[in-house]
């Protein structure tokens, strides 16, 4: 080992030396660690990344993340995981957190990324992309993979700052952000946004163009008008004192929905959604002695939907007979966590935890507005979930380490139990490299929403359908390496999936509902280079290979883009004054339920920063689908079209002014 190491090192200069640095990571073990030790396949984005690159939303960070893609329905936003994206799933199954709070609703287990999200991107100190099944420590959602989001503490603000911008399509944002420490260790950050957009003043559908389209509800040549407009308003707040910490969040969201989907009437302005998502979160760290630490944490959650949907009860051919028919989700939980974490004769480090969470509520309701007591879907529960897991890593020899996982989940909605392992061995040939064999085993419990489709089934005239929790076993292979300023990874995996829950409609224009299609293998490679110049250019490039079929059907899963390419890169045009970036990625064609193929598509986004006067100002000014390229991701079953297509150039000027800001 040491003999290596040596050989390793004798190859940099001595000013690579004195800049070398592997990064760290916290939520592949829920402790701090070199990422060449890490279980796992990792990326990581920082706030000086997501600012320079003009980063506007979560979904756009996760986007120049290797091997994921995002979708977006005019509505809501889809994260993908190497290969795998379920039309209408609300990320359903990638764990989605804030500083380690679960942010994935009880009732459709949505981990959203676009701006239902938590907290504006500005707040983002790191984003921590773990890929891979996180079931053995994080429980259920963790499928695919977990995304922690860290936000920034008041000293890197340091002061208040004002931020306001405008934009293409009528779009307008503002944020006020407060940020304070103090010698005594006292950290306060607080902010509230708002941001308003008019949206597509017109966009065209030709599946309800009655000109060339028999589709119920087809009207207006196939154009929604003014049917595309959002509003979203955030409020976050976060303290520190020693060990103690707490944060409190707020958003509400409201969106015009254009595509008419669940059968709804076509160009219809009350048709649109409200999401609100807040919670309360407490944390406790204590430090037992220099080798044990024991943390604690408690919550509250709270989700409320409104969803409203015009529809036509006239038969056809008769005058139109319109009714609203209202959608409500509640959901209300509270919580609590603990994890006693130690090392032990420093070739050890064992982690032991468990999770306990009380659904107070997981109500869905729908019904006529015009007749609020008589509900088409009356779901009102409550259930409970614990979790106990816990986790060793042990040094073999000084450069191989071996973790071992296991946690037990147990779900009183299900009557269900899951036992969950993951194996990871790690070879270090140097300090700057390592070689890395996992495997794991995760789970995904039929969320509340998904099983209400049960209830919901005999309106539609329907068998209802009893689901099967999914399961995942995945092996991969991970080699990465640090060349001084550069970072090399490459991996190669293959994921298999039982019992996978996917939507259908029994009745054209009906309700969604859910079935376990079968089992789906995928496999794929990924490569990536990043770094980090002392010019101050960042590169990050990537390219993700991936193919998930079938297995029952031998076809393609649909939404599964088979090639992923991407290039990130950021040149200062004058030191930190002035500084551009480009964004390329390239997405291939997928299959769309309608079994036709979605186009493949390069987007180029490219962004200019300026700071004239220090921090104090900062100009900037971005371009995003620079080229004006169509841009068509597949609908899921709840829409008549096959494929929706999203906006194409716009443009975004923003004005930061820092009050007191730290230099």
């Amino acid at each position: 080992m040491a003999n290596a190491q040596t050989e390793d090192l004798a190859e940099l200069s001595i000013e690579q030396l004195l800049e070398l640095k592997v990064d760290s990571i916290y939520s592949a073990s829920k402790y701090e660690q070199p990422v060449t030790r890490a279980p796992s396949s990792i990326s990581i984005v920082t706030a000086d990344e997501i600012r320079k690159s003009g980063h506007r939303t979560l979904d756009e960070v996760l986007r120049s993340v290797r091997g994921l893609f995002v979708s977006n329905d005019r509505n809501y936003g889809y994260l993908g995981f190497r290969g795998f994206q379920r039309p209408g799933d609300y990320t359903s199954r990638v764990l989605v957190l804030v500083d380690g709070h679960r942010i994935n609703d009880n009732v459709g287990d949505a981990g959203m990324v676009d701006r239902t999200w938590m907290v504006d991107v500005d707040l983002i100190e790191r984003v921590e992309v773990i890929r891979g099944p996180g079931s053995s420590l994080y429980g259920s959602s963790a499928f695919f993979g977990v995304v922690n989001v860290i936000t920034k503490r008041g000293r890197h603000v340091g002061g208040l700052e004002a931020e306001g911008s405008a934009g293409s399509l009528n779009t307008y944002s503002g944020r006020l952000t407060y940020g304070t420490t103090h010698s005594s260790g006292f950290d306060w950050l607080m902010s509230g946004s708002h941001y308003d957009s008019a949206g597509a003043s017109r966009i065209y559908y030709p599946a309800y163009d009655q000109r060339i389209s028999d589709a119920p509800g087809a009207s207006n040549d196939g154009f929604a008008d003014d049917l595309d407009g959002e509003q979203a308003s955030k409020f976050f707040t976060s303290l520190r004192y020693g060990g103690l910490s707490a944060s409190m969040y707020y958003n509400h969201r409201e969106k015009a929905v254009p595509t008419a989907p669940f059968g709804t009437l076509f160009n219809d302005p009350e048709n649109r959604t409200i999401d609100r998502r807040s919670y309360a979160d407490v944390k406790y760290q204590l430090p037992l002695s220099d080798d044990l630490q024991l943390s604690a944490r408690a919550f509250y959650d709270n989700y409320t939907y409104e969803g409203f949907h015009p529809y036509n009860l006239a038969a056809p051919g008769e005058p139109v007979d319109r009714t609203i028919t209202r959608y409500d989700i509640v959901g209300e939980w509270v919580g609590t966590e603990a994890q006693l974490t130690t090392s032990i004769a420093d070739r050890h480090t064992l982690v032991l935890g468990g999770e306990f969470r009380e659904h107070l509520r997981e109500d869905q309701l729908v019904y006529d507005i015009s007749e609020p007591g008589n509900y088409h879907l009356e779901d009102r529960h409550s259930s409970r979930m614990y979790g106990l897991f816990a986790q060793s890593e042990t040094k073999l020899r000084e450069n191989l380490s071996l973790t071992l996982g296991l946690r037990l989940d147990d779900y009183s909605a299900i009557s269900e139990r899951a036992v969950t392992p993951r194996v990871g061995l790690v070879y270090n040939p140097t300090e700057l490299s390592a070689v890395k064999l996992l495997y794991g085993e995760a789970f995904r419990a039929p969320n509340p929403y998904e099983r209400s489709a049960e209830h919901h089934a005999e309106h539609e005239g329907a068998h209802p359908h009893q689901l099967s929790s999914e399961t995942i076993d995945t092996y991969e292979v991970v080699y990465e390496r640090y060349f001084g300023k550069y970072r090399f990874s490459l991996s190669a995996y293959q994921y298999e999936v039982q019992d996978l829950i996917t939507s259908y409609q029994a009745v054209e224009g009906g309700a969604q509902l859910y079935i376990n299609e079968g089992d789906v293998h995928s496999h794929g490679v990924e490569v990536e280079v990043e770094g980090k110049l002392a010019s101050g250019l960042q590169l990050r490039g990537s390219y993700a290979l991936q193919k998930s079929e079938v297995e029952s059907a031998g076809r393609e899963l649909s939404s599964s883009p088979r090639h992923l390419a991407k290039l990130n890169l950021i040149m200062p045009l004058h030191g930190e004054r002035l500084v551009s970036s480009i964004e390329l990625q390239y997405r291939s064609s997928s299959l769309t339920l309608a079994r036709t193929r979605s186009e493949d598509f390069l987007l180029t986004n490219v962004h200019l920063t300026a700071r004239p006067f220090a921090r104090a100002i900062e100009l900037s000014l971005g371009a995003y689908n620079l080229f004006d390229t169509t841009v068509e991701y597949p609908a899921s079953s709840e829409h008549l079209q096959s494929t929706i297509e999203q906006n194409g150039r716009t443009v975004e000027g923003r004005l930061l002014v820092r009050f007191g800001s730290k230099p």
